[in-house]
């Protein structure tokens, strides 16, 4: 029996949740999970709900849509394996954590493919048999490189694209391409520490915390709405080394728990900032 991902985003009212229901029953349909959430200050209201049963999608969206408010947004999307297509430079943690957890199945999706800068990475991917693409920026303009991996990237048409240490910026038109379907990850030192070697920094400074980031990239640098965050902390005893390899395992942590809830449809996005259900 096939089953389907039903988002809500709305403004709060009374019998919000009856009014859905009531469809969903009346289409003999059975809720296998729900949750809901009220963002109070702005009056929002979000549901995710995983529904089984015989789904009449056009039928179904059409009821909703004329008994929820106006301004409402709904989406129902079967539940199925995402494509992805993953960027990368030359760093590999995170990168080859994606893909052994890709190989052992913990991921829901299909890695299309690998596309990086530099070749750096190739051997890497390649034993998982995954299409790997170099295209260097070597003696070529910002926007004329990323015009040439975007091509690319539509070539695999995905519903995701995961920067794997892509260090590279993205421009607008990049993400104007691709409107929140590009995950990115940071160490959490920005912006105190920028620059080469953020861990010999702050070593200096006797940190006490290593954290990374997982957020939606958009035009502001490193700025887009957090999905995932984790820390450990350190001591006086570690080295600058230490703090790196403590900041590279958090970094494997943060995104591929980011990615997941991306791949189960668990993500709204709403000014700034997340709702994670």
């Amino acid at each position: 029996m096939k089953e389907y991902i039903l988002l809500i985003d709305t403004h709060d009212s009374k019998g919000l949740v009856y009014n859905v229901s009531k469809i969903l029953f009346a289409n003999n349909l059975n809720i296998e999970t729900n949750a809901e959430f009220v963002d109070k200050d702005t009056n929002k209201f979000f549901m995710r709900t995983v529904i089984s049963g015989d789904v009449n999608p056009n039928l179904l969206l059409k009821e909703l849509n004329e008994a929820l408010p106006k301004d409402s947004t709904i989406k129902l999307n079967q539940k199925s394996k995402k494509d992805i297509v993953i960027l990368a430079t030359k760093e590999s943690h995170v990168l080859g954590d994606l893909l052994i957890r890709y190989i052992d199945g913990e991921l829901d999706a299909n890695i299309k493919t690998v596309i990086a800068n530099h070749e750096y990475l190739r051997d890497l991917v390649e034993k998982f048999d995954i299409p790997f693409h170099c295209i260097s920026a070597d003696d070529m303009e910002r926007e004329t490189h990323e015009d040439l991996v975007i091509e690319k990237i539509q070539e695999y048409n995905p519903e995701l694209i995961v920067l794997a240490k892509y260090m590279r910026i993205l421009t607008p038109k990049f993400v104007k391409t691709f409107p929140k379907q590009v995950l990115n990850i940071h160490h959490s030192f920005l912006p105190a520490f920028i620059g080469a070697n953020p861990y010999k920094q702050a070593h200096h400074r006797g940190v006490k915390i290593i954290g990374a980031t997982a957020h939606y990239v958009t035009d502001d640098l490193d700025e887009g709405p957090i999905i995932f965050q984790d820390v450990v902390n350190v001591d006086h005893s570690y080295s600058w080394q230490d703090m790196r390899r403590a900041g590279r395992n958090v970094e494997k942590i943060v995104l591929s728990n980011a990615l997941q809830l991306l791949l189960e449809d668990r993500v709204f996005v709403y000014e700034n900032k997340t709702v994670i259900l």
